[in-house]
């Protein structure tokens, strides 16, 4: 039997079809494709996919929204697991278009709950999002932290997802693990995020954008420990025993924290982008924006008790390693 793998051709979903299929598992990934960034990036990561494919790779163009089309789709096809990794991303853009979030973190959500109940899915696992801490003051963010004040719909949303995925859970006694990530960055990374726009304006000569006059810090994640931690939970899915889980659950789901463990400041994270472009940035300082936070800071100490896992890359190792792919893939994208 294979894995599901929504967003296949999304930053995550990307590298964790890869590793899957490093180690020999089948993969049926999914994606809408859509053009929220250029879609060139997404197919070049297909193309990636299939460069490495031995045969254990079958892609399916998708839109998890439709629960008809999944459906069809998907029924010549079993599953052991389903990692739903797929999302519609980004704060700012769910204030401007908030349609697209309620559809694709919805209504898309509840579609793969509904497969995973339809089906008897021994586990699902899917991305949550830092963001559900809405304006939480404390640091470290736990997971047994409240989050019931989101502060953009983005957040909202994944918050919900977090909520039916219990209902799912207590009710149909369903495996579920939601993970919540922290800023996540490195090779084949999103073209809205700080890390890839800070380098592009950078290597270019423009001006870049800091936000709350770079008084943020932000709990910036290497994807290689994102994808150690979601194997983490791939080997090891929680127990229908009764007993509490990380998140507070009683029923078979768990919440976790994917994070550096480390608050970085914007200003810094700059410095370090400028160093390994070898240039210095010109810098736009701009108020706080609406919906972002001003700090985050991962408290991983649950998934480190329950599966062993272990944050590996600071920024000073990783920020370089992106940056030379970024020059790798921006001139071959010209060649």
């Amino acid at each position: 039997m294979a894995t599901l793998v929504t967003g296949a051709a999304g930053f995550i979903g990307f590298h964790v079809t890869r590793q899957l299929m490093a180690r020999g598992d089948a993969v049926v990934g999914i994606d809408s494709l859509n053009d929220y960034y250029d879609p060139r990036l997404k197919s070049d990561r297909l193309a990636e996919l299939e460069r490495v494919n031995s045969g254990s790779f079958h892609f399916e163009k998708l839109d998890f929204a439709d629960a008809d089309a999944l459906e069809h789709c998907l029924k010549r096809f079993e599953f052991e697991r389903i990692l739903h990794l797929g999302a519609q991303p980004g704060v700012r853009n769910s204030i401007e278009n908030p349609r697209a979030y309620v559809s694709a973190n919805l209504i898309g959500h509840f579609n793969l709950l509904e497969l995973a109940r339809s089906r008897r899915i021994p586990h699902l696992i899917y991305a949550s999002s830092s963001s559900v801490y809405g304006g939480n003051a404390s640091l470290p963010f736990r997971v047994e932290d409240r989050t019931d004040h989101p502060i953009s719909l983005y957040a909202a949303t994944k918050r919900a997802d977090e909520l039916m995925s219990e209902t799912y859970s207590h009710l149909y006694r369903l495996p579920m693990t939601g993970l919540r990530f922290f800023t996540v960055y490195g090779p084949w990374g999103r073209p809205d995020m700080a890390m890839w726009t800070f380098t592009r304006k950078i290597l270019a000569g423009e001006p870049i954008q800091v936000f709350n006059h770079g008084r943020m810090r932000r709990d910036f994640t290497y994807i290689d420990d994102i994808v150690a931690g979601i194997m983490r939970c791939v080997e090891q899915p929680p127990a229908d025993d009764g007993l509490p889980k990380a998140g507070g659950s009683v029923a078979p789901h768990r919440l976790y924290n994917i994070g550096n463990s480390q608050s970085e400041e914007l200003l810094e994270v700059v410095r370090l982008i400028e160093q390994a472009c070898g240039r210095k940035a010109e810098l736009e300082l701009l108020p706080l924006q609406p919906g972002d936070p001003v700090d985050t800071l991962a408290d991983v100490s649950a998934i480190r008790r329950d599966l062993g896992y272990r944050n590996q890359t600071r920024i000073e190792a990783g920020i370089p390693k992106f940056v030379d792919w970024y020059r790798s893939y921006h001139y071959a994208d010209r060649s």
